[in-house]
Parts: C-alpha cells; structure tokens; sequence
C-alpha cells in the first residue's frame, strides 16, 4: 500500500495557489511559493511555515517533467557509459542526445531543471525568512528550519554539479538587483552548501530518523554532505564525513534489505535501506494529464518508469506495461558476466557469477516482446521500469508512484569504506571499511574482496545501476575522459546500426548556462559568465 507522509496531506489540503513554471527571465529566483502565507504576512505562524516547508519538498516531485524532461538520476546517467539516449531517433528529446554526447549549447541544455531547482530555492529562502521572522526557536521551527537549510543545500548542489559557476543568494530579491543574485565559482558554491549542511545540523532540530517519512533526517544531511565533500575532493572534511558515516552505521537505526531486488518495489518504499526518498503518488486532485496539467505545479508522480521501459512490450509473466518510450537503453555489457570470452563496444565482462544486483538491475528483453527504437541494445533498466499498477490514477505516462531512492544506507557503507580503505581517513567508532565492503557484497551474493580503491569503484558501479551515480563518480576519480571518450559503431539486436562519437574533457565538466537566464541579466549588476562548455 502506497504511503504518504505529511507532505502529501498538506499539498491535498491546501491546494496550492496556482503558479506557472516557466523557465527564464528575471523571476527565476523570485516564483512565490505555493503557500497562503508568504514572507512580510502579519499572521506567519508554525503551521504555515509548515505550509512553506512543504511547497519547498514539492520540488522533489517535479524533476521528471519541468519544461522538459530532467530526471535528474536519468540526466546523470546519460553522461555516463551505462545507456545510451535511445527514444525515436537523434532528434526526439535532442537536448538529451547533446547531452549524452557533450555537445550541449547556451540555447538547448536542462533549462528546466535550472529553472525548477532556483524556484526550490526561492520557496526555501522564503520559507527561513517566515522562520526568522518568528524568532527561530520554539516549537518545531528548530526542525523546520533544518529541513529548509537541507533542501536548499540539496538544490544548489544539482546545480553546482550540472553547471558549476552559478548565481546564488539565500535572502529574499527585490527590485533594486531587478531581481537577480551575483554569479560565484563552483568552490565558492561548495562552500556555502556546506554551511547551509552544517547550520542544519547545529540547528539540533533533526534525529538519523524522521517519525514522520518523506520529512528530511540528520542522516540524509550526513549523506548529502558526505557527497558534495567526496565530490569536491575535500580532504580536510574526509574525518569528519567518515565519523557521520560512522555514526550512521553504529547507530542501528538503518540496514540493508535483504532482497536487492525488492528494494524498488512499492511494499519496501521507506524500508530499513533508504534514509531518504522522494514520496512520488498517483492519487487524487495532483495526478497529471497531458496539456496544461503535464508541466504543473501540482503533479505529485513520476515519469521516468515510462520514459525508460521498452516500447510496445509484451511481458510473458505480466508485471511491467507495454506503453514505454525506449529511452535510456542500457548498455549490454552491464548484463554481462565475467568468463564470457568477449567484451563489448570496449567493455569487459562486469558482473561475478551469482550476483544478484545483475537480473535486478538490468533485464533483457528479446526482440520479439518488444517494438525496437533508435540506439536499441535490448537491455533495460529495471529499478525503476514501469510496473503495472503503479500509476492507478491519472495519465501513467505522468503518474507513476515509484519513490525516488535518494540516499540508500548501502552508500553510507560504502562512502566509508572508500574513505578509510582508500582514502587514508582513519577509523571510526570501531568500524572497519573491510567490514563495510564485506556487507554489500555479502547482499549480492558474494564472497570477501580487499577494500581498496579499485574493488570500491567496482562496487558502487554495480550496486548503483540506474541511480545517477556512474557519471559523477567518474568526474571525482579523475576517470572520466578516459572513459567516456567513445568512438564506436551501436550494433541493435535488429541489425541496425548508429555512430557513437563523444569526448569528454574538463571543460565539459560544466554545462553551458542557459542562455535565456544569461541574456536575461544582461545590462543588470549580476550579469552572467558563460561556461567555457
């Protein structure tokens, strides 16, 4: 049974008042947010913060399809060497093709997820001015206020990831700056994320758990904080990342589901495994539709099940739909095993006998279940392909209820066992990074290796198939133009055949700043540097 937390219940009783999602111009970081109280009201009190806090949280539902689609997990994995972009053909979805093959441009890139993650921003800078306002203490405005300063932070790091060199601000705009915030460096972002992290924790407002799910939890501000820190190679925080990886495992409050493959499914959303998610749903006044309502601010399901699932298929044992769009094929070599005597398009065989995360992760389909198109390899992502009875209500195109696994107590097992086994980081609290290691592999059904870099690396690739993570752990490794500059021909299980050009380099690091936001502030105090994309 589908559950819902406090979010789902505010967005249903307060339906919010209607605002648009266009992407650019000088109101990127000033959208209202979707509450009946906002900043400077006389009558701001706990429970409309509440309200505030909620909208904030509402941007989580929204990065399926905001002026595009922009999944973020599905954008990452784009960029990296696990699927391909897949749909129509080159030109279905072309910011996506650019995308995949680093060729973006200033006019065509992820505006919407730009625009969607600054209005996130804006409700979450509202949202501390409201708590502010009411002195900041008392009541539960110590735990409102961690929860903001964490989904702040979680925003400003998709769009430091995705394009670096941004315009930040976290006070309210006005008219004296037309509305606008002084671009700073990607370091200078780093810093101020980890500041918004740090003053979440001191708040004292958040235990490692949340009673209420779907809220935010001093674990996820560990995760969050752990990953832009290994990302920005930090090594003055590594100690104090591996003490609150530490204290997440020594606290007995998370563990691993046993069954890898379960994990996905709708009975083991907010399990003992995920310290955080996104409460994806498919019920009542939010489901969407195609025409006005498909790009709404009230949509509370996803997309991506479809978007990623074959065309046409036909499922012998019933359990996925038949109306997917073929994108984000998956590569073949992820179904491989070692021992086979080949490898693939330059990949060697990946997964050891008996690991179970394979089957999970990936299923093939052979052509006879399933309509074929561009870039087609047969293979797909499986966690979340799209199920049947996961969109109940609304347009399942839009309305699939598979909750986003943000943070999965499977990664703080393996930050720390990347930082104490490779990184040098001391141990903590009695904890080895052998051990660690040895618990994930020990779930997919193998035998003890050595926890070192390399058998570190291979590990997060298989457990984290279709999660996002592939592409940004190349980047901070250092591996990523070696492996993602590809010259290759795309052999379909149909015969045809697509070219497979791309070079990675460091100036592609950053994608190109839209260029309706930097046009926008031409002439303005905080006009805008491009990337050198």
């Amino acid at each position: 049974m589908k559950k819902y937390g406090f979010l789902y219940f505010i967005i249903i009783s307060t339906f919010f008042a209607g605002i648009g999602f266009t992407s650019c111009g000088n109101d990127f970081l000033t959208a209202a947010s979707p509450s009946s109280k906002p900043y400077g009201s006389d009558s701001v009190t706990e429970a409309s913060v509440n309200q505030n806090l909620a909208s904030c949280y509402h941007i989580l539902l929204r990065d399926n399809y905001a002026s595009g689609y922009n999944q973020i997990y599905l954008m990452s994995d784009l960029c990296s060497d696990d699927i391909f972009k897949g749909g129509s053909d080159a030109g279905d979805q072309k910011n996506l093709t650019e995308l995949a093959t680093f060729t973006c441009t200033p006019a065509d890139n992820l505006g919407g997820l730009w625009a969607l993650y600054y209005r996130g921003i804006a409700r979450c800078n509202e949202t501390l001015a409201n708590i502010d306002k009411l002195g900041g203490t008392g009541g539960k405005l110590p735990q409102y206020k961690a929860e903001t300063l964490f989904l702040r932070a979680f925003f400003y790091t998709w769009l430091w990831k995705f394009w670096g060199n941004i315009p930040y601000t976290t006070a309210l705009l006005t008219a004296s700056t037309n509305f606008t915030a002084p671009q700073i460096t990607a370091d200078e972002v780093y810093a101020n994320i980890y500041d918004d992290l740090k003053a979440a924790e001191a708040t004292g407002g958040l235990q490692l758990t949340s009673p209420e799910i779907a809220r935010t939890n001093l674990a996820a501000i560990y995760m969050l904080k752990a990953e832009i820190v290994m990302y920005q190679k930090d090594q003055s925080k590594y100690d104090e990342v591996a003490d609150n990886m530490a204290s997440i495992i020594a606290s007995g409050k998370y563990g691993l589901l046993s069954d890898f493959a379960a994990i996905w499914l709708q009975e083991n959303e907010f399990c003992k495994e995920s310290i955080f998610e996104s409460n994806m749903g498919s019920t009542g006044i939010s489901s969407s539709d195609w025409g006005p309502s498909a790009g709404n601010p009230y949509s509370d399901g996803t997309n991506l099940p479809i978007f990623i699932s074959p065309n046409g298929l036909v499922d012998p044992d019933g359990v996925f739909e038949t109306g997917g769009w073929g994108f984000a094929p998956a590569r073949p070599y992820l179904f491989s095993v070692i021992g086979d005597l080949t490898g693939y398009e330059g990949k060697q065989p990946f997964f050891e006998t008996g690991d179970v995360r394979r089957t999970a992760s990936v299923t093939y389909w052979p052509l006879s279940t399933y309509s074929p198109r561009w870039q087609d390899t047969g293979y797909f992502l499986r966690k979340y392909a799209a199920r049947k009875g996961y969109a109940p209500e609304g347009n399942p195109s839009l309305s699939y209820c598979n909750n986003l696994r943000i943070y999965r107590f499977v990664e703080t097992l393996l930050n720390y066992a990347e930082l104490v086994g490779a990184k040098g980081v001391s141990a903590k609290q009695g904890i080895t990074a052998q051990s660690c290691l040895d618990q994930v592999r020990s779930r997919a059904g193998l035998s003890s290796i050595p926890a070192n870099q390399a058998n570190i690396e291979l590990e997060r690739h298989r457990e984290f198939i279709g999660e996002g993570r592939r592409y940004w752990d190349l980047i901070r490794w250092g591996e990523a133009a070696q492996t993602l500059t590809e010259n290759f021909l795309i052999v379909s299980p149909n015969g045809s055949t697509v070219d497979w050009n791309r070079t990675w380099a460091d100036n592609k690091k950053y994608l190109p700043i839209p260029l309706d936001e930097v046009n926008a502030r031409l002439g303005t105090p905080y006009e805008i540097i491009q990337n050198p994309y």
